[in-house]
């Protein structure tokens, strides 16, 4: 009760909150005791200059005692008027169309490499996916399988394996495939879709 009082007193209160509060009075005489209480307290605060009223143009905190304000007075009030209801929608419907689709080059998968080159000292692959930079590849056993993992982003890529610095060659497992700008071949790696 006494926060209503003191949003009355300090004119924080809308018109129909106040009429509300009117009423109140009206019909609770402890209500009505307690006001006019609080009233004469104020009263002698300000008579020895120890209480100044906020200025008429005073905004409400966010909160007062830890109480959150109601959320439909000030900011939100004007997105329920018809204008702010279309606005509010429009930038939703505006939202969704520009959102699409999620980008499945968002979506990475592990990808393992495996080549056959038993003569080769060391192997690398090199591609779109790692900006053609070769990744080495480590031996997988004593067979002369060459092996790496990588985390791929969904996509089409061309990629190539070199063996010992120079020697580019292609994975023969690859279907897909198309020559490069300086005579040689790539393989195309398709992740997360079937070609």
């Amino acid at each position: 009760m006494d926060e209503i009082i003191s949003m009355f007193i300090d004119n924080e209160l809308s018109i129909d909150e106040k009429l509300s509060f009117i009423k109140k009075l009206k019909v609770d005489p402890d209500f009505f005791s307690e006001t006019v209480a609080l009233l004469e307290q104020e009263k002698l605060l300000r008579a020895e200059g120890l209480y100044t009223a906020p200025p008429l143009d005073w905004k409400v905190p966010a909160k007062e005692h830890g109480k959150p304000r109601d959320l439909l007075k000030g900011f939100f009030r004007p997105l329920l008027q018809p204008v702010g209801v279309m606005a509010v929608l429009a930038i939703a419907v505006l939202g969704i169309m520009l959102a699409g689709t999620p980008d499945p080059a968002a979506t990475v998968c592990p990808s393992r490499f495996v080549v056959y080159q038993p003569d080769a000292r060391e192997v690398a692959v090199a591609g779109e996916f790692t900006d053609w930079q070769p990744m080495p590849m480590h031996a997988a056993g004593p067979g002369g399988y060459w092996e790496i993992n990588l985390e791929v982003p969904a996509g089409e890529y061309r990629f190539v394996y070199i063996a010992d610095g120079k020697k580019r060659f292609i994975d023969p497992t690859v279907p897909a495939r198309e020559q490069d700008d300086f005579g040689g071949e790539n393989g195309i790696l398709v992740v997360g879709k079937s070609i």
